[in-house]
Formats: C-alpha cells, structure tokens, sequence
C-alpha cells in the first residue's frame, strides 16, 4: 500500500524501480477462463482459445497466468476471457459404491444320489452395528456340540456374500483429522487429561508437578543472571507492584509440545502514570514489510535465519524507580520483609517493550545498522562492496538475510555476547507462519493456524468447498437473531483476517463479514 512517510508509494517501487508493476483487474482464484490463441497462419474452421485454469498474474508481462490440462501448457497472455461464477474443477463427490446384483437361485436337482452326502454347516452372517466394525469377520468357526440338522433345500440356504477390499477414500485430506466437539461431557474431559497437558491453576499446583517445577526454577535463575531485582527495604511513601506467575505450553509448527514455559509477570495494571513509568510505545514489525523482507529473499535467493533471544524483556534497563514483591512460592529465607528493587525490565511492566527495544536497538546500532525509515523494527546494513544484511525483530524474534554472509555470522556472534540468544538455523517458523525455502523460492503456509481456528469453531470433519463464499448470498445489517457471545465473532474475524496473510482468496469474504462485527447475527 503507498504510504505518506514513503511519499505516496509502495516499498516495491524504491526496492526495485528498475521493475515495473503491471496493473490487472482482480479475478477469481481457479475460475474457468478461455486464452485466445493468436497463431499465424490458422483458417476460418481453427481453435480461436483453449480452455484454462486461471492461477495468479504474470511477474514478467502484463498478463494473466494460466494453465491448460489439455495441452500441459501454461500461458501468459492479457487476451483472456473469465467465467468467474463456474469453477474448473466441480464439487468432489464420494466415489461410487459398487451394486449389489441379486444371485440367480438355482432349484434343487429332482434326483438324489444314492450314497450319503457330507454336510457342512455354514454360519450365518449377522449384520454387525458400525461401533463394532473393527472386530474382524473371518475368525476361525467354533464347531457345533448339536447333532448335525437334516439337510435343507438350497434355496432355503443363506447366501454368504463376500465383502469386498475396495476402501473408499476421503476425496480430500482435511478428512483426517478427527474433532471431538460431539463427544459427551465425560467422554471430552477423558480425552483432554490424556491428550494435553493441563496449565496449572495455582503455585502450588505448578510445585507439585516436575515439569513445572524445573521451569520455575530456570526461570528464577535467568531473572538472578541478569540481575533483575535487589532485595531491599521498601522506602517510605512507595507502594510495591505484585506478581504472579504464567504457565504457557510451546509448541512447534507440527503441533508437538516443545518444551514448558513458566514466567513470572508484573501486575503492570497497578502501576501509576508518572510515577512508577513513563513512555511505553515499542514499534513491532509490520507484517507487510516481513512479506517483502521475504520476497526479496526470495527473489536474491538469500538465505533466512532465525534468532530466539531468551527471557528478552529482562535485558531492558528501567530508569523508573519500581519496587515489586518478591514472587510466590520463591520467597527468600529470612528476607520475608524485604521487595525487590528492579533493575530491569519485567513481564507485565507497562514499560518494559520500551526498555527491551531500545536496548536492542543500542546493541544492533553498535554493529553498524541503521533503523529503516518505513519502518523501525527493521534494520540494514550495506558495505562498501554492495552486500547487504537485512533484520527484522518482532519482540524476542529475529529475522536475519542478506547477501553478505560473513556479515550475517559476525552479526550473530555480536548478539550472542550481549543477549542470551538461541540460533534456530533457517527459518521455518515465524509469527505463526510456517516458511520452507528453496532454490525455486520461498513458501508460506499457515496449515497450523488454520486447523487451530477449524478447532476452535468444531469443523475439523467439514466438506470442504471450492469457493470461500457464495456470490449469491447477501448478507444484510440485522437479518437474523442476535449471537449470544458477539465477542467470539470479533475474535474469530480477526482470526480470519490474520490467515488473510497467505490466504489472499477469503479477503473479500473477510472483508464482507466484518462489516457486522457491531452487531454480528446469525446469518452473518
């Protein structure tokens, strides 16, 4: 989007003014689409197009990108012709079951043999509910203690028929993921205790538990190596802030527990304006311009790295003077009286974010970078040879790239000296974003967030559609009763409107239904 600091453009045009942009009106994403062929030499009777899938725009013309199941040609061209209301590919449909034709019976021979016949008794089949279906069917006969039954006509026999191998597949694969939102009450709560780990509801509860236990103790430890507090005896005339502690599960972008997190937080709500703290902004990374720092990794096939810098806030210095209570459950021996008297920054702190960035800030500053003037949270660095390193923090998260690879690894040792910092190798996780790089480019997904929001609203087991939204549905302001809880329906169009990010196609139908989040019905 232009931006006033950038006088009226886009930061793809002072990145590469050499590259021009090609202006197309948007189209739907897989609609059916016709290019006309423009070939010397064709007659009255010749093809004048071939039938598409439309895919996306063209980087290197003005055109449309296409592709032709026909001809396995993809095809750029501006000359095409839309059907955006009928998709290319029709709604997926269970594959078709087998009929059943009915057995010819065949009636009984007028003579007997003479000689005896042996008999054999044949179980019947008994149909078998679907909750009982994993049982196995062809388990060995139990052999019958009663005389043998005189022999019946054969018409009168129960035909066994064979089941057959053939498995129908789900024709998408969102179908294997199970949900649990139909299950009882008691049946839900067993599957949560052996399922998830439960957060702790108080200190104790968390000592109790080693896991817990050992991230509390690494967390006093990392506030007493940074120095975060003094024990002292509060002042008069000052009043203290309490504290508490937060226990959070990381996970990694395959949903699997990473490792168990416990922070001791500031209750930063009781903190008074002038007194206790002053100045609080910190610039956050937008994400348009980490889409961008992607692209041109992308493009310049630049490597990613990622930085996790540990218990970040402790490293900001408070200038205000903030005393605290020392924290539960980790109260010092004899020093019941004392508070502590923060040198550092805290969680919770109002102006903890300020402190922590601009202490980073100093730190990369020493390095050689520069703040980006778009944007604060990035940084760069250029040598007199032309390389370059880009950096993007957001919190405790770091992005580095660039073309000046010695450049990139002395940066990183320059970080590790002042901050406790984990080097997490090439990026494949950030800000909720799953990114894989590769020679061809650079992918983004979001498959993670999107099932935890089709988790949240109990749709993991839904048919898919091949449209985000209907065209023919208009919704309208007060159609319908009003939601009872109008404030998940904010939070889910948030959620939405953040997966718009590598979902561009569901921004119009995002846009739609956040015209109601004043008064959101059911329709909507």
């Amino acid at each position: 989007m232009p931006s006033f600091v950038l006088h009226d453009q886009i930061p793809h045009s002072l990145l590469f003014p050499d590259q021009p942009l090609y202006f197309l009106p948007p189209r739907v994403f897989g609609c059916t689409c016709f290019v006309h062929i423009l070939t010397p030499g064709q007659d009255k009777l010749s093809v004048r197009a071939t039938k598409c899938i439309f895919l996306g725009y063209s980087r290197l013309q003005k055109g449309y990108r296409c592709y032709s199941f026909e001809t396995h040609r993809y095809f750029l061209s501006a000359d095409v012709t839309f059907f955006e209301d009928s998709p290319f590919f029709s709604t997926s449909e269970s594959l078709p079951i087998s009929e059943v034709l009915p057995l010819p019976i065949i009636s009984p021979p007028d003579a007997v043999p003479s000689r005896p016949l042996q008999v054999y008794h044949r179980r019947h089949r008994v149909a078998v509910p679907s909750s009982l279906a994993a049982v196995p069917v062809d388990s060995p006969p139990i052999p019958s203690a009663s005389p043998a039954p005189a022999l019946l006509p054969s018409a009168d026999l129960p035909i066994a028929l064979r089941q057959g191998n053939r498995s129908t597949r789900n024709p998408h694969s969102i179908y294997n993921f199970l949900s649990y939102h139909r299950l009882s009450s008691p049946y839900s709560a067993f599957v949560s205790a052996i399922s998830s780990i439960s957060l702790p509801k108080s200190t104790p509860e968390a000592l109790s538990h080693p896991g817990w236990r050992q991230a509390m103790v690494d967390e006093m430890a990392a506030l007493h190596s940074t120095g975060t507090w003094d024990l002292v005896v509060l002042p008069s005339g000052k009043s203290t802030v309490g504290c508490r502690w937060v226990y959070t599960v990381k996970v990694g972008p395959d949903g699997q527990v990473d490792c168990l997190k416990a922070r001791l937080v500031a209750k930063g709500y009781t903190q008074v304006y002038g007194s206790d703290y002053g100045d609080t902004f910190s610039p956050v990374a937008k994400i348009a311009y980490v889409r961008l720092l992607l692209s041109m990794a992308a493009m310049r096939s630049w490597p990613l790295y990622q930085l996790d810098i540990k218990n970040a806030f402790l490293h900001g210095d408070l200038a205000e003077e903030v005393y605290m209570e020392q924290p539960p459950g980790f109260v010092a021996q004899g020093e019941s009286g004392l508070v502590c008297r923060l040198r550092r920054s805290l969680y919770g702190l109002k102006q903890s974010p300020q402190a922590w960035f601009s202490r980073f800030s100093s730190v990369v500053q020493e390095f050689g970078m520069f703040h980006s003037t778009a944007d604060h949270s990035v940084f760069y660095h250029h040598n007199s040879s032309g390389q370059c390193i880009y950096l993007v923090v957001y919190v405790d998260d770091i992005v580095i790239t660039g073309s000046y690879r010695n450049g990139i690894q002395n940066l990183k040792q320059h970080l590790f000296t002042y901050f406790q910092s984990k080097d997490l190798g090439k990026l494949k996780y950030f800000l909720g974003i799953e990114i894989a790089q590769s020679s061809s480019g650079v992918v983004l997904s979001q498959r993670k967030y999107a099932l935890d929001i089709l988790e949240e609203t109990g749709m993991l087991d839904c048919k898919p559609v091949d449209t985000p939204m209907d065209p023919n549905v208009k919704l309208i302001p007060g159609q319908g009763e009003p939601l009872g809880d109008p404030g998940r329906y904010r939070r889910l169009v948030g959620k939405l409107n953040y997966l718009t990010i590598t979902r561009p196609d569901i921004s119009f139908p995002v846009s739609v239904v956040s015209q109601f989040l004043q008064s959101p019905c059911d329709s909507h």
